[in-house]
Formats: structure tokens, C-alpha cells, sequence
């Protein structure tokens, strides 16, 4: 079955559980993200994977269907299988989804995703066996804090409450004991990290050690500084290459036949009427024109003989702030509209008077239902955009890929069904909207003749063929696999099989000579800089001061700026950061660079100190503190888990790690 209807049908017939996982277990993963619960977690699974189980399990026997039993509490199997699932979903996702998780991989999963719900029911236990009281206050508060009780005002609403409840098969009593018991664990947990803080002598160091500065005075020996080398005989050549027979191999190539299916490759296949096209136009016409917009004052009189007078008054030259008191005054209503669209005007007589006005003259009365307007139109914005004719292309496009879009999972399912009932790819049907390529090429997606492979799709789609093809073996059928796809877009389709491998081989000498004699030269030409470098390494070691040995060597010292461990400087290569923090003060190190070689001796050490940066300091004390308190809250549970001595069904693991086959 799939994970996808597995876990579906779970939450049919087991919505309680679910709701525990939900709403419970979720909080309490968040106090076992620690490493020290991750370490012990993931020695659990090898345990289980490498030696069957030992002494870590004992069987409760055949007739007991339980998983576990934690003190007196059995947990069923159903309790495990919606966390296992989504735990598989996770690992298959990190593989990349490109093949199913192996037998050994579901087990150990399995048996995760047991220790983790049995952990959990035994600090359930604990809280138990404290006697921890949870008040209704606290579990009221625990309800309100869940967003998805909250209605559209962001307070708690009773509705989306009943909703959930029903949504889950849960009665409001079962799902107030669920609370309660979540809340008496967080504050279990919160207690056993409650006032964990380290000294401020340990956050001191970690402080200095990440903060801390070095400076170094060194020398460079550039690649492009030194002498071209003699001429190579053709020993020398001939030595080279017998030497490197790797660098002059050709690849693995694999000859494959594959098909895509894309919404660019049914594309091809699918045309548009003219018709079509004008409907698509008037449907996103607003997304390729920019209507004519205008700014108006408009004044709306309740009668004529009051409007004309408004008009005459503005028409002298009254301003509009005048106008504004004026119509006030007079019983009549003035408005201002900024950059409107004709569509954006409450009435069409106002709108044809608006637009049919000059720009700064003063317009009315205008009759219309309301009354009477006077207007004056303050800016005028001219329309803008393409014609139907200017668009006509995108549209086609659009449309084709929307009816592609619609098209490709049904053609996706019959393709499959003809694949897996032994159809050949060169026999699938002319008219899927499929793309083909046959051609040999190496892992890199490139040909024998060192041109990218013409794979039809995207580059996402383009990588995952030639990975799938360098995973089948000559004979392989060929299965339909849904390629990775970018947020919103359609999905793609590829099969892929193989034909022949052409293994790897050694290439004349004479194909590479030119090849060959590049890479000398280049080595040549590096191991003499690296002995000019080795010489000025060697006399500061002998007691030179830098600057006498590079005058000697005829180059020039320079002031490296101050880096950190980690935060990169401009100025300082990549390569001598870490060996300058391996350095005392006056000690040299030579390092090789994309460039050439450098030969620094450590200047100065710049130790930070605290109370000049009380902000860094507090965020290294609280960082630690955080670190601390979850260890020991992991701590905490493995050794609640321990006492607990839980026991776990061995069947239960493989019956768990079979579902959703």
C-alpha cells in the first residue's frame, strides 16, 4: 500500500491517535531535540539494525498484539503507525524519492519511531508517578494557545473547537485529558531544565575562542611570477601520462533510450482557434492594458440652480479649498478622486462627464440621478499596454499550457499502465505528447563528443534521468517516475532504460598529447614556485626575520588584515585561516594557494574581551545555557526511559516496518 493511503486510512479508523500526535507529541518532540536524545536514538536504531535486537528487546510473546507495554500501559500498533510513516516519508525524501526504502531501512525506522512513543508514554508515567497536578486554568490556556482554535479575530473559537473534535472523532472530554496530560509533561520538562546555566568562565572561553583575531606578515609566490619551464622531451610526456592513467580515462558512458513527458513536450501537439485565443484575451485583457485614469474634484449639488452658482464661483478662480467650504455651506457634497479608472466611479454619468472633460477646466452642471455635478480634472494618465494582436503569442502560450497542465496526469497514467504491462518505449503511441532521446552519454548528462545530451524538459527533469539511468542495469524495464518539480509548477514526467555500458578506457597517448604537455608544464611550473616558497619557510625557521628572507628571495612581505575563525576576510586567502590558529606567536606556515604559495609568520593575537561587547558575550552565555538545558532535558528522558524498563514486542517492528508496502 502507499504511504500516502496508509496514512490516510489510518486516520479513518484511528483519528483519536492521530489527534494525540498532533496535539501532543509534537510539543514533546520539541524538548527531545538534543543531541545527547539524537545520539542515544541513534545508537537504538543501530542496535537494532546491526545485531537484531539482543538484550534491547524482549519478546512479549505471539499472543500478545501489543507494540509495547511502559509500566502498566500497552501501546497499540496503530499508536506507532501514522509517526512511522511520516518518519519513512522523511528519509525517503532525503534519498531523493528516486527509489523505495529498503528492508533494513524500514525496520530501523520502525523501530525509531517505537522508541520514541514509548519514551514518551514513560515521562507520561513520571508525571503519573509525581503526583504533578495540571489546574484547569492551565489546560484552558493550553486550548486557547492552539492557532487552529482560533477563529478570524485571532481569540478562541468554539466552532473550529467542534470542528477539530468532530474532524477527529474525539468527545471534548478525551480531548481535555489529552491536554491535560501534554501540559503536566512540558511542565515536567520545564522543571528539569528550570535555572541550568554554565559559568561564566566557560562562556568566556567559548566567547574569546569564537571572536579572537589573528595577524599575520607574509610573503606570496604567484604561479604567474615564475619562469615558463624548458621544453618537455617526450620521455618526460610519456612519463606523465603512465603516471596519471586517470586523468586520461574516458568515462562510463551508457547508451539509453527515454522517453518525457512534460507539459512542453504535449505542448507540440496541441493546437488553439482564433476563437479561443479572443476568449482568453477579454478573460486577462486587464493583465496587458492599463486603463486611462484620471484625477477629479467633483462637487454634487442637490439641485441645478445651486451647481451653476458652485461652477460660476470656481470658474472665477476660486480654489479648491474654497470650493470645499462654499459647497458645504450650500448643502452639496465635494469629493476628491486620485488616479481612477473609469470603472472605479460610482455612476456612469459621473464617469462620462469625467472623462470626457479637458484637463483644468471646469465642467457642469452635469445632470445625473444623484443630482447635479460639478467637476474640473486635476491630472490625466493616459492608457497603456498591448493590443490583442501585440499579445496574441503569450495568449497562445497560456492557453496551450493550461490545457497541458490539465492533460499530463492522465496521460501520465496510461503511460504507465502500457509500461508496466510490458509495452516497449519505442511502441508507446505518436500521439501522448511524448518526448524522445536515444544517445549515449556519461553521468554528467554529457555525450561522447563532450556536447550536453539533448534531454527534452527541465534541468531539474534533465539531472534526474541521468542519475535514474546510472542506477538501471542493461535490461532494467522502464518505469514512469514523476521528475522534481519547482513550487506551483505542473508536474513532469521521464522513463529511462538501458541499452549497453561502455566502460571506462584509457585514451591514446597521442589523443591527449596536447592535454599532457599542459598539465606538465602546469606541474612543472608549480613545484618551482613551491621550492622558492620552501626557501623562505626554511630561513625563517633558521632565524631570519621575514622581511630579510623575502628581500633575499627578492619579493615583497605584506600586512595580512585580522580574521577570525570563521567569518572570511577580504584580503587574507581561505587556505591560511585555519593554520593561522594553529601557530604561536612568531611561528611560520606555508600554504598553497589557487594562485601559488604564501609564507606568513603569525604577527599578533587579538583575544576579545567581554566587557567591550556585552551583547556578543550575553548571546554566547544564552546560547550555552539553551544548549545545556536541552542536554539535560535528553538526559532527563533516556534516563526516564531506562527506568520505565520498557518492554518492547519484536514482532511488532516488522509488522509495523511491512505496512505501506
Amino acid at each position: 500500500m502507499p504511504g500516502g493511503l496508509a496514512n490516510r486510512t489510518a486516520r479513518l479508523y484511528f483519528p483519536a491517535l492521530f489527534a494525540l500526535d498532533g496535539l501532543m507529541l509534537a510539543s514533546f518532540r520539541r524538548h527531545l531535540n538534543s543531541w545527547v536524545a539524537r545520539l542515544f536514538f541513534m545508537l537504538l536504531v543501530a542496535v537494532f539494525v546491526l545485531w537484531g535486537v539482543g538484550d534491547v528487546i524482549r519478546n512479549l510473546g505471539k499472543g500478545d498484539g501489543s507494540v509495547a507495554t511502559v509500566g502498566g500501559r500497552k501501546i497499540d500498533a496503530p499508536e506507532v503507525q501514522s509517526l512511522y510513516q511520516r518518519q519513512l516519508a522523511e528519509v525517503s525524501h532525503m534519498f531523493g524519492n528516486t527509489s523505495e526504502p529498503t528492508t533494513e531501512i524500514r525496520r530501523a525506522v520502525a523501530a525509531q519511531a517505537i522508541e520514541r512513543v514509548v519514551t514518551q508514554a514513560a515521562i507520561e508515567e513520571e508525571v503519573t508517578r509525581l503526583g504533578l497536578a495540571v489546574s484547569d486554568d492551565a489546560v484552558r490556556q493550553a486550548v486557547y494557545d492552539i492557532p487552529q482554535l482560533r477563529g478570524p479575530d485571532g481569540k478562541f473559537s468554539r466552532q473550529n473547537l467542534e470542528t477539530v473534535l468532530r474532524n477527529n472523532g474525539l468527545t471534548e472530554p478525551r480531548f481535555l485529558a489529552l491536554m491535560r496530560s501534554d501540559v503536566g509533561q512540558r511542565q515536567l520538562m520545564e522543571a528539569v531544565q528550570a535555572g541550568v546555566a554554565g559559568p561564566d568562565t566557560e562562556a568566556k572561553q567559548v566567547f574569546a575562542f569564537q571572536n579572537e583575531k589573528r595577524v599575520a606578515d607574509g610573503v606570496e609566490v604567484p604561479l604567474a611570477a615564475q619562469p615558463a619551464p624548458p621544453e618537455p622531451t617526450a620521455a618526460q610526456l610519456q612519463r606523465w601520462y603512465d603516471n596519471h592513467p586517470d586523468s586520461y580515462r574516458t568515462p562510463e558512458y551508457r547508451r539509453i533510450r527515454a522517453v518525457v513527458l512534460s507539459p512542453e513536450t504535449i505542448s507540440k501537439d496541441i493546437s488553439v482557434s482564433d476563437d479561443e485565443l479572443r476568449a482568453a484575451w477579454e478573460q486577462h485583457r486587464s493583465e496587458y492594458q492599463t486603463p486611462e485614469k484620471r484625477s477629479v474634484d467633483v462637487i454634487t449639488a442637490p439641485d441645478e440652480a445651486k451647481a451653476a452658482v458652485l461652477a460660476q464661483q470656481w470658474q472665477n478662480g476660486a480654489d479648491w479649498d474654497a470650493m470645499q467650504k462654499t459647497a458645504a455651506a450650500a448643502g452639496a457634497t465635494p469629493v476628491e478622486l486620485a488616479d481612477a479608472p473609469k470603472t472605479d466611479f460610482p455612476s456612469a454619468d459621473l464617469a462620462d462627464a469625467v472623462f470626457s472633460a479637458k484637463e483644468g477646466a471646469v465642467t457642469g452642471p452635469v445632470k445625473a440621478a444623484l443630482g447635479y455635478y460639478v467637476l474640473r480634472v486635476t491630472k490625466l494618465t493616459p492608457g497603456s499596454g498591448a493590443t490583442f494582436d501585440d499579445a496574441k503569442e503569450m495568449l497562445r502560450a497560456r492557453v496551450v499550457a493550461d490545457r497541458a497542465a490539465d492533460l499530463i496526469d492522465d496521460r501520465a497514467n496510461k503511460i504507465d499502465q502500457m509500461l508496466a504491462s510490458g509495452t516497449a518505449m519505442q511502441d508507446l503511441p505518436g500521439d501522448m505528447g511524448l518526448g524522445a532521446v536515444t544517445g549515449t552519454l556519461d553521468a554528467q548528462g554529457i555525450t561522447e563528443e563532450g556536447t550536453p545530451a539533448p534531454v527534452p524538459g527541465s534541468p531539474p527533469l534533465k539531472q534526474a534521468l541521468v542519475q535514474a539511468a546510472f542506477t538501471l542495469k542493461p535490461g532494467d524495464p522502464p518505469r514512469l517516475t514523476q521528475a522534481p518539480q519547482d513550487n506551483g509548477a505542473p508536474p513532469a514526467y521521464y522513463a529511462v532504460e538501458v541499452e549497453n555500458i561502455i566502460p571506462p578506457s584509457k585514451k591514446p597517448f597521442d589523443a591527449v598529447q596536447a592535454d599532457v604537455k599542459q598539465a606538465w608544464t602546469a606541474d612543472a611550473t608549480r613545484h618551482e614556485a613551491e621550492e622558492q616558497a620552501a626557501k623562505v619557510l626554511s630561513a625563517v625557521k633558521g632565524g631570519q626575520s621575514i622581511e630579510d628572507a623575502a628581500t633575499v628571495a627578492g619579493l615583497t612581505v605584506r600586512k595580512f588584515p585580522p580574521v577570525g575563525r570563521s567569518a572570511p576576510v577580504e584580503g587574507v586567502p581561505a587556505p591560511l585561516v585555519q593554520p593561522l590558529f594553529g601557530l604561536k606567536k612568531g611561528e611560520p606556515a606555508m600554504v598553497e594557494t589557487p594562485d601559488g604559495f604564501i609564507v606568513a609568520v603569525l604577527a599578533d593575537v587579538q583575544v576579545p574581551d567581554p566587557a567591550a561587547d556585552p551583547v556578543g558575550f550575553g548571546q554566547v552565555r544564552d546560547a550555552l545555557n539553551r544548549a545545556m538545558a536541552q542536554d539535560v532535558q535528553g538526559s532527563f528522558a533516556v534516563a526516564v526511559r531506562n527506568q520505565a524498563k520498557p518492554r518492547i514486542n519484536r514482532d511488532a517492528i516488522d509488522m509495523i516496518a511491512q505496512a505501506g508496502q
